[in-house]
């Protein structure tokens, strides 16, 4: 029965580990490069195994997968009676993933499960309002330190906090009140809570003048606030986009979109490119390659590892053409740095433009506005015009792929071997 049961939440499961292979198998069995979780289910082993061969799992979704069993294992013991197998499955479809993400959150502590829960029940719903035509955003940074530290923290990163006395704690009736959400935006203010959503107070971000556009959009200071408010901090958010996003530290961020979880752990992307680009480059093109996805714009990026005459095999054109202002803006971007060109604002602005963009393995810019020719290969590629070029151009090299739906896709040697969104 758990094994049929866990049909149901297979779709979710695989998708939040980056499309892998999901399985739960009845028995202890062992199995070479893959998550292995044993879970004992009315005193039977089953093993819960995930396959995802070109792309090893990191630290964060192994820990994902353990907590998943866990509450997989008690939500099934807690449903016994006969005759309600529909309505066990349909609750676990419904919650299973949102009792993770809060045992997660939780991390080992005794207390705190339920709070977390509740709120992001409530960000789940303020994620459909609209006020006067626009989305209801809001914000929450929950610490894990003292009134003390967190003074000087605040005091330190120059920010404002406007202490709220006494403390509320957050309830089920939280959002009634418009200002709630319109004063308190998720951006540039946050309500600061203890792990038992008590709101102590709100806290104002001070000027982003220094922060570049995509430092903006991923939320890099309030990444630097978390990770100074104790182990085990973390914030959530509801954006413009009407998804909520939760902010961990070390930097990751589980996303619900459309419905479901997601996982965007850096480490991922950083072994899918290790030994091709540097550390820095590695983090400037992820999240670079995040806030596209947030701000739902597409983009074929190549990472060319078969030299500039493989290149030229590839090319079929160039966006611009021969119109010599647009070769003369081109030019001086080349030979630039995944770096430079991320500080300066440029990278954001040549990954939105149409084409791909062609990187060498120094990190520096080869090609923009790149038409690639895709008959080379054309026996492998199914799907639309970036899922065909990502395609091709993976044959020469490491390629990522922004849709403007937001899925983040990895590509190698003509496959897809990775997803996010």
């Amino acid at each position: 029965m758990p094994v049929t049961v866990f049909e149901a939440i297979r779709g979710d499961v695989s998708s939040f580990l980056g499309r892998a292979d999901v399985d739960l198998l009845e028995g202890e069995v062992q199995a070479d490069d893959c998550i292995q979780q044993l879970v004992n289910i009315e005193n039977r082993s089953y093993t819960f195994l995930a396959r995802r061969p070109d792309l090893p799992f990191t630290k964060a979704e192994e820990s994902f997968s353990r907590e998943l069993m866990t509450a997989f294992a008690g939500l099934y013991t807690g449903f016994k009676l006969e005759g309600f197998a529909a309505h066990f499955r349909t609750a676990l479809l419904a919650s299973i993933m949102d009792i993770t993400v809060a045992r997660s959150l939780r991390g080992d502590r005794s207390k705190g499960f339920w709070p977390i829960q509740q709120l992001i029940q409530l960000l789940k719903k303020l994620s459909y309002q609209r006020y006067e035509g626009t989305p209801a955003t809001t914000g929450f940074i929950i610490h894990r330190t003292t009134p003390a530290k967190l003074k000087s923290i605040v005091k330190l990163r120059s920010h404002v906090l406007v202490p709220l006395t006494p403390p509320q704690v957050v309830t089920t009736r939280f959002f009634d009140n418009p200002l709630t959400y319109r004063l308190i935006d998720g951006t540039n203010q946050f309500f600061i809570a203890n792990i038992q959503m008590q709101v102590s107070g709100a806290l104002r971000i001070g000027d982003h003048a220094g922060q570049n556009s995509v430092e903006r959009l991923t939320q890099r200071e309030l990444f630097s606030i978390v990770n100074r408010c104790g182990i085990g901090s973390f914030a959530l958010t509801v954006n413009e986009s009407s998804e909520i996003e939760v902010l961990t530290s070390p930097a990751r961020i589980l996303v619900r979109r459309m419905g479901g979880w997601k996982i965007f752990d850096p480490d991922i992307f950083r072994s899918f490119l290790c030994g091709v680009l540097d550390e820095t480059s590695v983090d400037d093109l992820l999240w670079t390659a995040y806030a596209l996805s947030k701000s739902r714009h597409g983009t074929v990026i190549l990472i060319n590892g078969a030299g500039s005459r493989g290149l030229a095999a590839l090319k079929k054109g160039s966006v611009g053409g021969d119109d010599p202002v647009c070769r003369a803006l081109v030019n001086r971007a080349k030979r630039r740095s995944i770096t430079e060109l991320k500080k300066s604002g440029t990278l954001l602005r040549i990954l939105t433009s149409d084409g791909m963009t062609v990187f060498n393995n120094n990190g520096r810019l080869v090609e923009t506005g790149f038409i690639i020719d895709t008959s080379h290969v054309r026996e492998v590629i199914t799907g639309g015009g970036r899922t065909a070029a990502a395609s091709a151009a993976s044959f020469f090299g490491k390629v990522i792929k922004v849709s403007q739906d937001g899925h983040i896709e990895l590509y190698e040697k003509g496959r897809m071997i990775y997803r996010f969104g």
